[in-house]
């Protein structure tokens, strides 16, 4: 029987046995690295016993590496021959930027607010190509509307990078309508996708290129992530990384001239990581398991019942609450005076073994960043709004 939604929360000692962590603490930082689930230890803890008896790559391995390709495309809604198992989330990103005939006045549109991974790639290209760099500047952190991108559009611009979520204020971004209007502009849209694969509907309809890694909301292991490509867009973006595995070598013998393997192998210069590609395998199988229309309503359940709490406790939230825009992801900032400083209360709840994650803005105002998944609950919520309110 499939794993569903509803029978994890209702039954205490199966939540126990396929989430080990809420047996010793309550982990609330899974916009910046998680914690296993139980299957996905055991697919790795089980390929690396295996690979104590054979070579790495023995069958069961590789036909498992070859099915996380269908995997991942299921998730994201892309063909497996679309899809390169490469991370982290900035390898892609560099491809991308690395990989396209830039000429100079070519434009990119970005937002320097983003996660650095999703920064970097783009603003060098000024440097590199003599790309000309255009910085979104939305009225809060993170939000970027269609209408934002659309003002900010020339004649000359190139490709547009956004991420799908933003790593702090948790405003998630309205993929589609900014992918038509930009598709139908003949522009390329890119997107780092790490904060909203495995937690929300994140579909490449509209999407040229997309890269995650699996260490977040997939619930897989760091430096284990997919990278897609559009079909059509294969031969136009040329693999920045060479290598015996996505150059034809026949029988691993180097030829005079370059030819690069079909699909997303193309980008997949070497050996792969395939324990961590099992371990993102499971995370990924467990997310279709459940469903991530569950899972997304899950996390907006959460968010409300923490932010409601925590709003009666002076914290005031960076980006929407509610709505098409929210997120799994809930950043709060406390005015001077309102309660116990935020890094006290950090170090104080670290005590308590509740771990969310600390992180400063670039005033250096101190953020406290809750990111449950969906195998928390409102009562564990509640268990955090109460601590801190004794706390204070």
């Amino acid at each position: 029987m499939p794993l569903t939604l509803d029978a994890l929360l209702s039954d205490e000692s199966l939540r126990r046995q396929e989430f080990p962590v809420i047996q010793d603490s309550l982990f609330l930082a899974h916009a910046g690295v998680c914690i296993f689930p139980r299957r996905v230890a055991a697919a790795m803890q089980d390929h690396a016993e295996q690979s104590c008896l054979r070579m790495q790559e023995y069958p069961e391995a590789w036909r498992a590496v070859n099915e996380t390709r269908i995997a991942a495309a299921r998730l994201i809604g892309a063909q497996s021959h679309e899809i390169a198992l490469i991370g982290p989330t900035s390898i892609g990103l560099s491809l991308v930027a690395a990989g396209l005939d830039w000429q100079p006045g070519d434009e990119v549109v970005c937002y320097l607010d983003d996660y650095p991974a999703n920064v970097y790639p783009w603003t060098d290209l000024a440097r590199s190509k003599g790309v000309t760099i255009r910085l979104l500047k939305p009225d809060a952190p993170g939000a970027i509307t269609p209408e934002l991108v659309a003002a900010a559009l020339t004649p000359k611009t190139r490709l547009v990078a956004l991420a799908s979520c933003h790593f702090l204020s948790g405003y998630r971004l309205q993929i589609d309508p900014i992918g038509q209007m930009l598709r139908s502009r003949g522009i390329l849209f890119c997107l780092d996708a790490i904060q909203t694969v495995g937690a929300f509907p994140t579909t490449v309809e509209h999407v040229d290129f997309l890269a995650a890694d699996s260490h977040k909301w997939m619930l897989g292991p760091m430096s284990a992530g997919i990278f897609y490509v559009k079909e059509s867009l294969q031969d136009q973006l040329r693999p920045a990384l060479l290598g015996s595995w996505n150059v034809r070598s026949p029988q691993f013998i180097a030829q005079p001239e370059i030819a690069f393997e079909k699909g997303g192998r193309r980008y997949e210069p070497g050996a792969l990581n395939v324990n961590g590609i099992l371990g993102m395998k499971a995370g990924i199988d467990l997310l279709l398991e459940i469903g991530i229309d569950a899972i997304s309503s899950q996390l907006l359940r959460l968010k409300k019942r923490l932010t409601d709490r925590l709003t009666h406790l002076g914290f005031h939230f960076l980006g929407p609450t509610s709505g098409p825009n929210a997120s799994g992801i809930s950043t709060a900032y406390r005015e001077p005076g309102t309660g116990l400083p935020l890094e006290p209360l950090f170090d104080a709840l670290a005590q308590h073994r509740i771990h969310p994650s600390l992180r400063h803005d670039r005033s250096g105002r101190p953020l406290m960043r809750f990111s449950p998944h969906f195998y928390n609950t409102e009562a564990e919520m509640d268990r955090l709004a109460d601590l801190i309110a004794s706390l204070n």
